[in-house]
């Protein structure tokens, strides 16, 4: 088992790396920075390769409509250049929420998107001249252009043909597909206990179809981490963005946070939090999130506790622990999690 992170918000570039160098020392094996709508993911982590030799870096994640394929492509292969073949490319579909009320653009079709754009840069990345007949035209047909378009290949030769791409998926269908094409999944709130009887049918499915070249699905999960005696009341750091995902990040009838936590078996807790949420009511919001909830997706407690949440995550097949320390001494939690899943 490996051990992985995912970093806040960057809003201090030279604090983040100061950061990551300190998570490469202590044995983080990859590390992932969001976007959203803050500063892009990958300048940062572009600069983040200057600052480290060893540790995997990769976006968690590039929406799959803010960039063409081709450039997700060359993006990828850029930060796998400039870090010497360290780059991992998280991607997923993100919401309307951001993607239209962000960029712009209408939210369709995210299944059939996001097999097209890896896809895509797959090929992108073996060189090949590149077409495609599907959501995305290429060349662009004439009658919807200037009819000047022609088939290209990448000019610069990638570091490597095939770098690890790892997808962020809730939904079945989603999850499926993930299984099928990925090198990886990035699931959200991952329960243990309750993976196989959400997801289990999913990844059987998508497995069943998977290309053997791509070798074993990593999964890459976890939460909140604090090992230690003194740790109570940390586990309620979650309790704020609990909130705003089960109960705002979307809306009635299309949040897919708010549907995993009724797919965990918190119908009415799933229903009270979004009520309450979208009523304005955040603090009565965060305090109906299930403790049991919180508890058994984060990692946060003294050490037997944390070995036995470590067991029960190998036990549902995750192969990186995926953790956000917090605490006094967050490092030291990281470097202690190391020793444990050694």
């Amino acid at each position: 088992m490996e051990l992985s992170t995912i970093l806040p918000l960057a809003k201090d570039p030279h604090a983040t790396a100061r950061e990551v160098v300190a998570l490469e020392k202590a044995g983080v094996n990859t590390v992932f920075l969001p976007e959203a709508y803050g500063f892009d993911a990958v300048s940062i982590l572009g600069y983040l390769a200057a600052q480290t030799s060893t540790i995997r870096l990769g976006p968690g994640i590039l929406p799959l409509y803010s960039r063409t394929p081709a450039l997700i492509a060359q993006t990828a292969a850029g930060l796998d250049a400039v870090s010497g073949g360290r780059a991992v490319l998280g991607l997923g579909a993100s919401g309307p929420q951001v993607i239209e009320g962000w960029h712009g653009i209408p939210y369709s079709k995210p299944l059939a998107r996001t097999r097209e754009v890896v896809d895509i840069c797959r090929r992108v990345w073996r060189r090949e001249t590149l077409t495609n007949d599907g959501l995305y035209q290429l060349p662009l047909p004439e009658d919807q252009g200037t009819g000047l378009g022609k088939p290209l290949k990448f000019i610069n030769r990638p570091v490597r043909e095939r770098i690890p791409i790892f997808l962020a998926a809730l939904g079945e269908r989603n999850v499926e597909l993930t299984a099928e094409i990925a090198e990886g999944w990035l699931p959200l709130y991952f329960l243990p206990e309750r993976a196989a009887e959400t997801w289990g049918t999913a990844l059987d499915a998508g497995r069943s179809r998977r290309d053997s070249e791509l070798g074993e699905l990593e999964i890459v999960a976890g939460g909140m981490l604090a090992i230690g005696d003194d740790t109570d009341g940390l586990a309620d750091l979650a309790r704020p963005t609990f909130a705003l995902y089960i109960g705002g990040m979307g809306a009635r009838g299309k949040n897919f946070y708010n549907d995993l936590a009724r797919r965990y078996g918190y119908e009415q807790e799933a229903e009270r939090i979004q009520e309450l949420y979208l009523a304005g009511h955040r603090s009565e919001a965060e305090a109906a999130v299930p403790d049991e909830l919180i508890r058994l997706t984060n990692l946060v407690g003294p050490e037997s506790w944390v070995t036995e949440r470590v067991a029960a995550y190998r036990e549902a097949g995750v192969t990186s622990l995926h953790v956000t320390p917090v605490g006094p001494d967050p490092l030291r939690s990281i470097e202690r999690l190391k020793e444990l899943i050694s």
